[in-house]
């Protein structure tokens, strides 16, 4: 193997300058390395100014040819002329993550906050005129028609399941008309079907829904070790199914009887909600003496804070016992409907609500609501 001799070459300095010697007779190498006054200016001399095609310039700016570098083609701007920030985007199916952020502006000069800012299907369902506010909006024109919740309608949007006459509709609060067609994807109704129903039997001491002075709410009571043995649904419970398990009907700290708890918009909005006509009915201990004249008034021609109640059925069901049947569910109100007639609650238990019986179900303990019941 060839090894350098280090005493040729010390890298630690640098390499000595060429020089020529004075006895040169190569007179072209000599006019080659002189350098001239031009090429080395002294601080005092000023260099001669370069021309447009100087060797100096061709060294500077130079081509692997020699030549000149020409100056780079001009690209026209990018949509030049054309505001992106409000232009619907031209495929429909892009997200709407990727669309430019909308600004906002004066409404001298044309701007409408209230329009929806993403999405040209929801731009396409909206109209910006006077009567826009007029229209309902999705959600609740949804929930109107039975199909969800107002709550389940808003999740459904976000994720991109409704159709609007064809139309895909991913932003919460649009307003559209009421004859408008929906269509709802096969996912929402594969997450509608999950939603569980419960039915349970409260016992006196808790309250319908949040917890209040030190009182815990029904729903603590939903768990395995309280499932009814009887349940003929044998499903499995998961924790998933207390994630927005709701009552559907308040039933107070002091009464004791069928209470549904339910994930499902449509089974709350049926039950409890302003047009409902299900009937909830009630067996209810008393005191007191009440005459005919009041049995007609509990039947029909009370009212409870300045409103009218609807019709409701009383009648006796033993010598210290009646039987409620009633559309609405006020606070309190078989309680404040006895008060009003001279008599005194002492017992109150809810045992059916629409088809559903509270039947054999033990206190304390629950079960499924099965496929084939309804209220």
């Amino acid at each position: 193997m060839r090894r350098a001799d280090p005493a040729l070459r010390d890298r630690t300095k640098a390499p000595p300058k060429p020089t020529f010697r004075p006895d040169s007779t190569d007179e072209s190498a000599k006019a080659k390395v002189a350098k001239t006054p031009a090429d080395n200016p002294s601080p005092r001399t000023k260099p001669a100014p370069l021309t447009e095609k100087s060797e100096s310039a061709r060294q500077r700016n130079h081509r692997h040819d020699g030549k000149l570098r020409e100056a780079p083609e001009q690209k026209p701007e990018r949509n030049a002329g054309k505001d992106t920030r409000t232009t619907p985007r031209a495929n429909r199916d892009e997200p709407q993550y990727r669309q430019a952020p909308r600004r906002g502006g004066k409404v001298r000069d044309g701007f409408d906050a209230t329009a929806p800012s993403y999405g040209a299907a929801a731009k396409a369902a909206y109209k910006s005129t006077a009567t826009n506010d007029d229209l309902p909006r999705l959600s609740k024109l949804m929930a109107e028609r039975g199909l969800c919740s107002r709550r389940e309608a808003d999740e459904w949007i976000v994720n991109g399941w409704v159709k609007v006459n064809g139309e895909i509709i991913d932003t919460l609060g649009t307003r559209v008309a009421p004859d408008v067609e929906i269509v709802i994807s096969g996912y929402a109704k594969e997450h509608q079907a999950e939603n569980v129903t419960i039915l349970l039997h409260k016992p006196v001491g808790y309250v319908s829904g949040q917890a209040e002075d030190g009182y815990e709410p029904a729903v603590v009571l939903v768990h395995p070790d309280n499932q009814w043995e009887e349940d003929t649904t044998k499903k499995i419970f998961q924790r998933g199914f207390l994630k927005g398990l709701a009552p559907a009907g308040r039933l107070d700290i002091d009464s004791t009887g069928l209470l549904v708890l339910t994930q499902d918009g449509r089974v709350a909005r049926h039950l409890i909600g302003e047009d409902s006509k299900v009937e909830k009915e009630y067996l209810v201990r008393v005191e007191g003496e009440l005459s005919h004249d009041g049995l007609t008034k509990l039947n029909y021609g009370l009212s409870l804070d300045g409103v009218k109640l609807k019709p409701a059925k009383v009648s006796w069901q033993n010598e210290d016992q009646l039987r409620f049947v009633l559309k609405e569910g006020k606070k309190r109100q078989i309680r404040r409907m006895c008060e009003m007639v001279g008599l005194k609650v002492v017992g109150l238990k809810r045992i059916r609500i629409g088809s559903v019986t509270l039947g054999k179900l033990p206190v304390g303990e629950w079960r499924y609501l099965r496929d084939d019941e309804r209220f």
